[in-house]
């Protein structure tokens, strides 16, 4: 019987909004993608998830990808204020679920920049029962580790949570554990589905 939601927070709660965010700073197309190759589309990315490394390390390995726009790059994570934005359904979908009687908590492949400059987005956070941001713990979905230390923080057990992620391969990790899982695509599409297991 399922009687917890573990939401993840990047586009199930929040939207990562990158392109605009380049747009408002006064990037053009092609800048943009230059910037995004470098950046969030590389392998790197996953470093700044993880807390491993620090902001200006990834920078210099950033620039070290695309020495040409350095400028550029320092530019657009000098702040990132605004990259993250809070979906407007988020706090009222939590009460939701915890006025029917369910414990609601997030496991999130957060960094640390994002979560002290984006605070305002995460406003949402108090309203739940607890959860992990990756950076604070150095693991990130889809390591089965950092399930268990959700698992073990709370004193929940696997088979009475479902996850719910954007992304199919962390939502498997968290299946092969003994969660249900939750692929996200709309908040209507979700409802439905948790509705047919709690």
């Amino acid at each position: 019987m399922i009687h917890n939601i573990v939401f993840d927070i990047g586009n199930v709660l929040t939207d990562f909004r990158w392109k605009g965010f380049l747009e408002d700073k006064g990037f053009g197309e092609e800048m943009i993608k230059r910037i995004a190759e470098a950046s969030f589309m590389s392998p790197l990315w996953n470093e700044i998830d993880r807390g491993v490394w620090d902001t200006e390390k990834l920078m210099r390995e950033f620039v070290r990808r695309a020495p040409e726009i350095e400028k550029e790059l320092y530019i657009a994570f000098d702040n990132i204020t605004g990259m993250v934005t809070k979906r407007d359904y988020a706090i009222p979908w939590i009460q939701e679920w915890k006025q029917k009687g369910c414990g609601v908590y997030y496991l999130s492949n957060f960094s640390d920049k994002a979560y002290k400059e984006c605070i305002d987005a995460l406003d949402f956070l108090p309203f739940m029962d607890g959860g992990i941001l990756s950076y604070q713990e150095r693991v990130i979905k889809p390591d089965e580790k950092i399930y268990g230390l959700l698992l073990s923080k709370y004193n929940l057990k696997a088979e009475e949570c479902v996850f719910i992620d954007d992304t199919p391969i962390n939502v498997e990790a968290a299946k092969a554990l003994g969660f249900a899982g939750i692929v996200f695509h709309t908040k209507e599409q979700v409802d439905e589905e948790l509705a047919a297991l709690i």
